[in-house]
C-alpha cells in the first residue's frame, strides 16, 4: 500500500515548497486517491511506470517527468519574472507547483501493468484520459476551480478554452517535455 509518506518522498522538495499547507496536503491526498484507485500498491510501480504509451521515453518514468514538468513551468514563470521589466500578470506559485505535481495524476487510472513487464491502456484510460480523470479525482478532494482548470486544460483536452496562467505554463513544460521524444522516435528530432 502507497502511503502519505511515500508520496511526500515521491515529490520530495518540490511538494514543500507549496507554501499553503492544505493544498499540500490536498495535492498528497489526490495522489493516494489515485494509487488507490489505479490498483498501485508500491513505489516501485511508480518508479518503473512510463509517463507516457505514446512513445519511447527512454527510461524517464512518471515520477521524474511529473518533477521535470514541475520544475519547468517554474523556471518559465521565473525566467518571465527574472527578465520582465514589469510582468503583467500575477504566478501563483503554489498552484504552479501543485498543478504541476498533479497535471497527469489521472495517468494512475488510465495506465496499467500489462503482466508482461510492460505497460498498457487500462479499461478507465480507453474510457476517460487523463486530463479528465485527474480532474475528477482532483473535485472530490476538494481542489479549487483554477487547479481544475490546470489538470483538465494542459492537454489536447483544453485548446481553445480558457486557462489559468499556470495552466499554460505547465502545459509548455509538458510538451517541452513530450515533443523531443515524438520527434526522436519520428526522426524529425535534428541532433
Amino acid at each position: 500500500m502507497i502511503t502519505d509518506s511515500d508520496i511526500q518522498k515521491l515529490l520530495g522538495s518540490v511538494l514543500e515548497r507549496i507554501a499553503n499547507k492544505d493544498l499540500r496536503q490536498k495535492v498528497v491526498k489526490v495522489w493516494l486517491l489515485a494509487c488507490e484507485r489505479g490498483g498501485w500498491s508500491n513505489v516501485d510501480q511508480l518508479k518503473n511506470m512510463p509517463f507516457t504509451l505514446l512513445a519511447n521515453t527512454h527510461g524517464i518514468n512518471f515520477i521524474e517527468h511529473t518533477i521535470a514538468v514541475t520544475e519547468g513551468a517554474y523556471g518559465l514563470a521565473k525566467a518571465q519574472e527574472n527578465a520582465y521589466k514589469k510582468l503583467p500578470y500575477k504566478v501563483d506559485y503554489d498552484r504552479l507547483l501543485a498543478g504541476g505535481l498533479l497535471h497527469d495524476v489521472g495517468k494512475l487510472l488510465e495506465t496499467e501493468p500489462d503482466g508482461k513487464g510492460g505497460y498498457k491502456k487500462s479499461r478507465s484510460g480507453a474510457c476517460t484520459r487523463h486530463p479528465v480523470s485527474g480532474t475528477a479525482l482532483a473535485y472530490e478532494v476538494g481542489l479549487r476551480d483554477e487547479m481544475l482548470n490546470t489538470i483538465a486544460c494542459h492537454a489536447k483536452e483544453g485548446e481553445g478554452a480558457p486557462k489559468c496562467l499556470e495552466t499554460v505554463l505547465i502545459h509548455q513544460a509538458d510538451f517541452a517535455t513530450f515533443d523531443p521524444l515524438v520527434m526522436l522516435e519520428k526522426g524529425t528530432l535534428i541532433q
